[in-house]
């Protein structure tokens, strides 16, 4: 059991954090951005150190800063919660650079899954159905729309390097995907760190299904299930990883 985790992340997120490990008697050590000092999560956490200005890219999503953070506290290994550093590859890389344990995914794992063109190949490899959309990056407007009309309006950007709604756009016609080409670059930037995206077909009214993983540092077997228009399963396939 770890004595104390240093939680790279802010608000309610890490107050979710800080309220398991202190009902498992874990220490815990929040960080924050200057605009962020008068925080809960700041508050509630046994520790608390800044870790830069208000911008995420020089707080949140400063990997040095936050590795600095978790060994001048002692913290034995660094929770990212959701967003931000959570499906960072190279963040998981510097945390076992360092000998502090990342809570989450292996960095193998991340660079496949954690960058979504990236896993799009791999499932699209192994013969599994993907949404109709860019084969790799998109890195132009004219790009985008060449895309856009091989598989029909209306199409949205996403970030490739993140989550959680950030950096999307939906564009419901060519004017559209010119306007938010940018908009959704420069966000994902921003957010994440990494302004790459990438473009699929928008699927309206979607049924939303999630698998929800739980592993430890053992071998994983994990299960891909495919689900008819009805929402019965059509097949599955076990994966070992």
């Amino acid at each position: 059991m770890f004595k104390k985790i240093l939680i790279a992340n802010r608000g309610e997120i890490a107050l979710r954090i800080i309220r398991a490990c202190k009902e498992m008697n874990i220490g815990t050590v929040a960080v924050f951005s200057d605009a962020d000092e008068e925080s809960l999560h700041v508050k509630y956490a046994d520790e608390a150190i800044n870790i830069g200005p208000p911008l995420s890219r020089k707080s949140y999503l400063n990997k040095d800063n936050i590795i600095q953070a978790a060994k001048s506290t002692g913290a034995e290994a660094i929770h990212p919660g959701y967003g931000f550093l959570s499906e960072s590859d190279s963040f998981a890389g510097a945390c076992a650079d360092n000998d502090i344990i990342f809570i989450g995914p292996p960095k193998n794992a991340l660079a496949i899954a954690g960058n979504k063109s990236n896993a799009r190949k791999v499932l699209t490899k192994l013969g599994i159905p993907v949404i109709p959309g860019s084969d790799d990056l998109v890195s132009s407007p004219e790009e985008a729309a060449t895309i856009a009309k091989k598989v029909g309006y209306p199409v949205i950007i996403k970030a490739s390097g993140g989550g959680g709604g950030r950096g999307m756009r939906i564009a419901h016609n060519a004017k559209d995907l010119t306007e938010v080409f940018s908009i959704a670059s420069g966000e994902a930037g921003a957010t994440f760190g990494n302004p790459d995206i990438y473009i699929e077909k928008y699927i309206v009214k979607p049924r939303h299904i999630e698998i929800q993983i739980l592993g430890d540092s053992l071998e994983i077997n994990t299960a891909t299930m495919f689900i008819s228009e009805n929402g019965s399963v059509v097949s599955r396939k076990d994966i070992r990883n």
